[in-house]
């Protein structure tokens, strides 16, 4: 059985660990205040879920979600990432963040400061442009009309197929935005940022925003 592991435990870690459990899935999670903190969370998920350190959630997933604020992504820990698939849900925000030069000058984007961290990993980006609570009531079941897309991002093609089973299973077209300096065409600020989409619709967005 597939585990998910988390780092962090926020609105979008609790929402994914959510669907991974009622998807049948194992889930590790964490978050910078130690694992005694997540009690509450992992009882109401059930006997799927587990609460460890961060090392723990990282060593434990087989696949990885970092859902932190993006200020802190060097505090994710790297040997235990190495060659895993790891799924990066992080946005800019300066007001939180603080200001950071290369997104500001547009050189680089936020899963690429993530990716320079684990650079034995396979970063993906995804699960950063829906709110919380849509990810767990607006999957459906493929094929159905109207089917609400997520989009992803990333270098390894195989690590995008596995988080796009991953998010058709979850009740989401999966579509593919390219590698992942293509990223910021779904960051915050664009059109595919935010709003339901089916998959033409999403692939319109990305194809219409503007750097």
């Amino acid at each position: 059985m597939t585990t998910i592991g988390l780092i962090g435990a926020g609105n979008i870690g609790q929402a994914v660990a959510r669907l991974a459990v009622d998807h049948g899935y194992d889930v590790v999670l964490s978050n910078s205040r130690g694992p005694e903190t997540l009690a509450d969370v992992v009882g109401g998920l059930g006997p799927r879920a587990e609460a460890d350190t961060t090392e723990g959630a990282a060593t434990r997933g087989d696949i990885v979600v970092v859902t932190i604020p993006l200020k802190a992504y060097r505090d994710v820990p790297v040997a235990p990432l190495a060659g895993k698939v790891v799924i990066d849900t992080n946005n800019y925000y300066p007001q939180r963040d603080g200001h950071i030069a290369a997104l500001d000058d547009k050189q680089e984007t936020s899963s690429g400061l993530l990716q320079a961290h684990l650079p034995e990993s396979h970063v993906v980006k995804a699960f950063n442009h829906i709110l919380a609570g849509h990810l767990t009531t607006h999957g459906q079941p493929a094929g159905s009309e109207g089917r609400r897309a997520l989009v992803l991002a990333g270098d390894d093609q195989d690590a995008k197929r596995t988080v796009a089973d991953l998010l058709d299973r979850f009740g989401f077209d999966a579509v593919d935005a390219g590698p992942l300096p293509e990223s910021w065409r779904f960051e915050p600020g664009h059109p595919a940022y935010g709003p339901r989409l089916d998959a033409a619709g999403m692939r319109e967005a990305l194809a219409s925003t503007r750097r």
